[in-house]
C-alpha cells in the first residue's frame, strides 16, 4: 500500500520473516527553542534478525530528509532507499545491523514530537505521541505492535531542561549549553508506546514500595509534571495519592508486579486525547490541571483517567494486541478497569458506575448505531481503519461488556483468568483466543458462543418489559422482550420500584436472570402487586437500550427526579434521552423532563450530561419553528436553577456554566454582563478565570463582546487556555468576516497548531449561527479529498468532523452529503466512514424533528 498507510497484510507478511533485538535511538532537541528550527536530528539503530536471508523490507519513517542509511556496513543511497515515508532496505542477512540518520521535523499537531512554547514565560516545552503510528515521525522503526523489541534512548537537550523516557536514565552528561541524557534499555514494547518528554517542566517527586508475596519489596519511583506556568494549580499530592492506591489495587487483583520499573505522569500542552499509556512515562491532557474552580465529576474524571492508564501497563503494555483488529484487548479492559478500580481501591470517588452508565455508554449507544458501526472485534484492513477504530464501541461498549462478563463468568473467575493472561503472555502479543481460552478455563463457560454474539457482532439490543395483570392488579405475567439485529444473551437484574411514605420511587424487589431470545418470562415476578415502574437492567449488568411500558413511562414522566436510587435514576434518564434520539419521545417532552427534574438531580456528573443533551435536543431534535422557545425555556430554567442552588456549590457552578450556554434574551445577558463587570452577583459563585471566559463566549455569540473587550480580556489571561478561549470567542462571533476568518484560519494554512484548530472550529460551528454558515456547506464537501490527501490524519479527521454542516438539519444538506457519498466511492475508505457518520447524524436529527413536530 503506498504513501503514509500501512496494511494489515504488509504488517503481517513483514512479521513472519523478522524478529527485532533492540534499538538505539539518539535525539538530538537542543535546536527546539528556537522557533526558527524546523526539524531535529534522530539517528537509529536497529538489530533485527531475517529468516529469509536475502529478501527485502522497509522500515516506516516521516522525515523532513534522510541523510543517511547503513545496513549490515554496506551504505545505501538515501535518495533512493528513501521513498517520503518508508526506508527500504534489501539483501537482507539472518542478523542485521541498520543506520538510520534522519532529520525529523517538530510537530504542532500533536503527532509524534509536539512543541510548544508558554506565552507565559516563553519556555518552549517537548513530548511525543506516537499511538497508532507516529513514532516513525521521531525514529526509524517497524510501526507495527507485534514487533516489539527493547529500546534504548539517548536524548541530547538544553541544559536547563530535564528530560524523561519510558526507563529510568543511567546518566546524564554536561557539554557546553546542552546535556546528554542515556536512559537504561525498556523491557521489549511495541514502537507506539516508546515516549520522549523535554523541557523545564515542574515536577513532583514521591515514591511507592510494596512487599511482595514472595517476601521481596518492589520499589517504585513515582513523579507528576506540568509546565512551570501552570505549577501553581497543580495539585500533585491528588493525583500521585491516586495513583498509589491504583498502585495498590492492581498488585492485589493481577498478581503480577508492575514491570517497569518508574511510574512518571506528564501533564502536557496541546494534546490530542485524554491520555496515553506509555509504559513508565504516562502522558496527559493539561486540562487536567485545573486552573479554575470545577466540579468534583471532573476530579472523578481524572482518577478514572489515572486508573485507566495505569491498567494499560498490564492489559496492553505487559501483554499487547497482535494487530490493531484486537485493539479492544487493551482499551475495552482498560476502559472497565478505570470504573472498576475507583471503586475498588477505594477512592473517594463512589459514583464510577453511575458515570460509566450515564455518560461512557451515551457514547456507546451512539456509535453503535451509525452504519459504520463494527464489532468490537474490528476488521482492521490499515493504520487509517485503526485511528478511527479508538471510538466508543472499542472503548465504551467493549467495556459494558466486559463488565457483563464479570456478571456472566464471576468476577472471580474473570480475575484468575487475567492473572494467568498476564503470567503466561508476559511481554508478547495475542489475539482473541488467547484470552477467551484462559477465561473458559476459569469460569468452566463456553465463552467462545459469547464472544461470538458479543465480541464479533455489531449493533445493540433494546429490551423492553411486557406486563400483564389480572383484575386486582396483581402481575401475571412479566416479559421481556428483546429486539435487535442479533438477539444476545443477557445476564440483567430487573428492578420493580413503587412510592414509599415519602413520596420516593424505591425498589421493592429484584430479579436476576438470563434474557435469551426474542422473549423471556420473568417468572418470579408473577403475583406481585403491579409497580408504578419496571426498571430493566437494574445496577447496569449489561449493555442494552431499555425501554418501558406505558404505565412506567407514565411513572417517569410525573417523577422521574422521585427515583431514590441515584444508579437507578441514571438509567432512567440515560433511556428516555435514547428515547428522544431515536424520535421515539418528542424533544421538548425530555426538555420538559430535564426543566422538572435536574434541580433534584443530586450526582453532579449526571446533572452535566443531562444539560449537554438538553442543549442537544433544542439544537438539533427539536422542531425548528419550536426551536426559539425551547432555548428561552432552557435559559430560564438555568437562572431559576443558579438562584436556588447552594451558595459555592458544584450544582451551582454547573448551572453557572449551563446559563453561559443558553443565554439568549436581555435578562439572560444583561446578568452575564453584569458578572463579568462585577455589578451583578450571584451568592457564593466565584467568577473565576475559566468562567469569565465562558461568560465572554456566550456574549460573543450573542454579538455583544467587541474586539477591545475580548483582547482585553486576553491581555489579562495571556496564557495558553487565554489563547485557545480568546480564538474561540473571535471565531464565535455572529459575522459573516469572523466565519471567514475562522474557516480561512484551518483551510488555508496548515501552520495552525492543533488546539487553535479546534477551538476555531468550535467557535465556527455554533449551532445558532446555522444562517451565517449555510454557505459554507458546498465548499466543505469540496474541499474534503483535498484536506484528507494533504493534512495529517489527527487534523483531518478535526477538520471533517468539525466543519460538517451538521446544523443544517434539512433535506438538502441530506442530499449534499448523500451526493457526495455517490459521488466519491473511491475516496480513502476512513474519510468516508467519518463523512457517513455525520450523514447519518443529521438524517437521526430529521427524523427527530419530525417526531417533535408531530
Amino acid at each position: 500500500m503506498p504513501g503514509k498507510n500501512l496494511s494489515r497484510d504488509e504488517a503481517q507478511q513483514r512479521a513472519s520473516i523478522l524478529a527485532v533485538d533492540g534499538y538505539q535511538v539518539q535525539l538530538d532537541v537542543t535546536s527546539a527553542p528556537d522557533p526558527a528550527a524546523a526539524t531535529f536530528r534522530s539517528t537509529t539503530t536497529l538489530t533485527f534478525r531475517c529468516s529469509e536471508p536475502g529478501s527485502s523490507t522497509f522500515l516506516d519513517l516521516l522525515a523532513s530528509a534522510v541523510r543517511a542509511v547503513t545496513l549490515n556496513g554496506r551504505e545505501l543511497d538515501p535518495a533512493t532507499a528513501f521513498d517520503g515515508a518508508r526506508v527500504h532496505v534489501d539483501g537482507l542477512a539472518a542478523e542485521n545491523v541498520l543506520v538510520v540518520e534522519a532529520d525529523c521535523a517538530y510537530s504542532r499537531t500533536g503527532e509524534g514530537l509536539h512543541r510548544f512554547t508558554d506565552p507565559v514565560d516563553h519556555e518552549t516545552y517537548l513530548y511525543t505521541h506516537y499511538e497508532p503510528a507516529d513514532a516513525r515521525r521521531v525514529f526509524a522503526t517497524f510501526e507495527q505492535p507485534d514487533l516489539k523489541a527493547p529500546f534504548t534512548f539517548t536524548v541530547t537537550a538544553p541544559a536547563a531542561w530535564d528530560v524523561w523516557s519510558n526507563a529510568v536514565h543511567e546518566r546524564v552528561t554536561a557539554e557546553g549549553d546542552a546535556r546528554t541524557w542515556e536512559f537504561a534499555p525498556t523491557q521489549p514494547i511495541s514502537s507506539y508506546l516508546t515516549a520522549v518528554v523535554a523541557g523545564p517542566y515542574h515536577v513532583v517527586r514521591d515514591h511507592y514500595s510494596r512487599t511482595l508475596a514472595d517476601g521481596s519489596t518492589l520499589e517504585i519511583p513515582l513523579s507528576a509534571m506540568c509546565r512551570r506556568s501552570l505549577a501553581p494549580y497543580f495539585d500533585a499530592d491528588e493525583i500521585l495519592g491516586v495513583t498509589k492506591l491504583g498502585l495498590d489495587f492492581f498488585h492485589e487483583e493481577f498478581d503480577y508486579p508492575y514491570p517497569f520499573g518508574k511510574y512518571d505522569q506528564a501533564f502536557v500542552p496541546e494534546y490530542n486525547i485524554g491520555a496515553m499509556e506509555n509504559p513508565g512515562c504516562v502522558t496527559f491532557r493539561e486540562e487536567f490541571v485545573f486552573r479554575s474552580k470545577v466540579t468534583d465529576a471532573a476530579y472523578e474524571g481524572r482518577a478514572n483517567v489515572i486508573l485507566h492508564e495505569m491498567a494499560h501497563m498490564w492489559f496492553g503494555d505487559l501483554v499487547t494486541m497482535r494487530w490493531w483488529d484486537d485493539l479492544w484487548l487493551k482499551e475495552s479492559f482498560a476502559d472497565f478497569m478505570g470504573s472498576y478500580a475507583l471503586i475498588g481501591a477505594r477512592t473517594r470517588y463512589s459514583s464510577a458506575w453511575i458515570t460509566f452508565a450515564n455518560q461512557r455508554k451515551a457514547w456507546a449507544y451512539r456509535q453503535d448505531q451509525f452504519p459504520t458501526t463494527h464489532p468490537i472485534t474490528a476488521d482492521i484492513r490499515d493504520l487509517e481503519d485503526a485511528k478511527l477504530n479508538f471510538d466508543g464501541i472499542t472503548y465504551a461498549k467493549g467495556a459494558a461488556v466486559l463488565k457483563q462478563l464479570v456478571a456472566y463468568a464471576g468476577s472471580d473467575a474473570f480475575f484468575e483468568g487475567a492473572r494467568r493472561y498476564f503470567k503466561a503472555h508476559a511481554f508478547g502479543n495475542t489475539e482473541l483466543a488467547d484470552l477467551l481460552d484462559i477465561l473458559e478455563e476459569t469460569s468452566g463457560r463456553d465463552l467462545k458462543s459469547w464472544a461470538a454474539a458479543w465480541l464479533q457482532t455489531a449493533g445493540v439490543d433494546s429490551l423492553t418489559p411486557q406486563v400483564t395483570v389480572d383484575s386486582e392488579g396483581r402481575i401475571t405475567e412479566l416479559a421481556v422482550l428483546q429486539d435487535g439485529d442479533v438477539l444476545r444473551p443477557h445476564r440483567i437484574a430487573v428492578g420493580l420500584y413503587d412510592r414509599d411514605a415519602d413520596g420516593a420511587l424505591v425498589r421493592t424487589a429484584r430479579i436476576e436472570l438470563d434474557v435469551t431470545g426474542a422473549r423471556t418470562v420473568v417468572a418470579e415476578a408473577v403475583g406481585r402487586p403491579r409497580p408504578a415502574l419496571v426498571l430493566l437492567n437494574d445496577d447496569d449488568l449489561t449493555y442494552c437500550k431499555i425501554r418501558f411500558d406505558a404505565e412506567s413511562l407514565e411513572t417517569l414522566r410525573a417523577g422521574l427526579g422521585d427515583i431514590q436510587d441515584d444508579l437507578a435514576r441514571a438509567l432512567s434518564w440515560s433511556a428516555v434521552w435514547n428515547l428522544t434520539r431515536d424520535g421515539l419521545m418528542p424533544a421538548r417532552d425530555y426538555v420538559a423532563l430535564v426543566l422538572r427534574f435536574a434541580g433534584q438531580e443530586s450526582n453532579i456528573g449526571v446533572l452535566q450530561s443531562l444539560h449537554q443533551q438538553a442543549k442537544g435536543a433544542v439544537d438539533l431534535y427539536a422542531d425548528p419553528a419550536w426551536r426559539g422557545e425551547g432555548g428561552r425555556l432552557l435559559a430560564d430554567g438555568a437562572l431559576r436553577e443558579l438562584r436556588a442552588a447552594a451558595p459555592g456549590s458544584d450544582h451551582q457552578l454547573a448551572w453557572a456554566r449551563f446559563l453561559a450556554q443558553t443565554a439568549n434574551g436581555s435578562e439572560h445577558l444583561g446578568l452575564v454582563r453584569g458578572l463579568l463587570a462585577g455589578t451583578a452577583r450571584i451568592d457564593g459563585l466565584d467568577v473565576d478565570q475559566e468562567l469569565r471566559w465562558s461568560l465572554w463566549l456566550t456574549l460573543a455569540a450573542a454579538g455583544q463582546a467587541s474586539d477591545e473587550e475580548l483582547a482585553g480580556e486576553l491581555a489579562a489571561d495571556n496564557t495558553a487556555s487565554g489563547k485557545r478561549q480568546y480564538t474561540q470567542a473571535l471565531a464565535a462571533r455572529p459575522t459573516p468576516e469572523a466565519k471567514a476568518a475562522a474557516w480561512s484560519a484551518v483551510i488555508d494554512s496548515e501552520e495552525l497548531p492543533n488546539a487553535l484548530v479546534e477551538a476555531n472550529i468550535a467557535g465556527f460551528a455554533l449551532p445558532g449561527h446555522r444562517d451565517l454558515t449555510a454557505l459554507y456547506a458546498a465548499p466543505y464537501f469540496k474541499l474534503l479529498e483535498r484536506v484528507w490527501a494533504d493534512r495529517t490524519i489527527e487534523i483531518a479527521m478535526r477538520i471533517v468532523g468539525g466543519f460538517f454542516p451538521r446544523a443544517q438539519t434539512s433535506e438538502q444538506t441530506l442530499a449534499e452529503a448523500d451526493a457526495w457519498l455517490d459521488g466519491n466511492r473511491g475516496a480513502a475508505p476512513a474519510l468516508r466512514r467519518l463523512v457517513l457518520e455525520c450523514r447519518d447524524d443529521l438524517a437521526r436529527a430529521l427524523r427527530a424533528q419530525a417526531c417533535d413536530r408531530a
